[in-house]
């Protein structure tokens, strides 16, 4: 898949179901959802990426 921008990570359709590996996937629901959640409360810009890196590691 390569590199994706955080900011489009919110956009992506999730998979069916998370396979809840170590470091979670992109398209995995729970990184999707909880990028949802930090676009929808104003987190731009390098802290989008911070964010990106925080829900992966969950």
């Amino acid at each position: 898949m390569g590199k994706v921008k955080a900011k489009k990570v919110s956009g992506l359709r999730p998979k069916k179901k998370c396979c809840r590996k170590k470091t979670r996937c992109v398209k995995c629901p729970v990184v999707v959802m909880r990028m949802k959640k930090a676009e929808a409360a104003g987190v731009c810009g390098k802290d989008l990426e911070k964010y990106l890196k925080r829900a992966r590691a969950a």
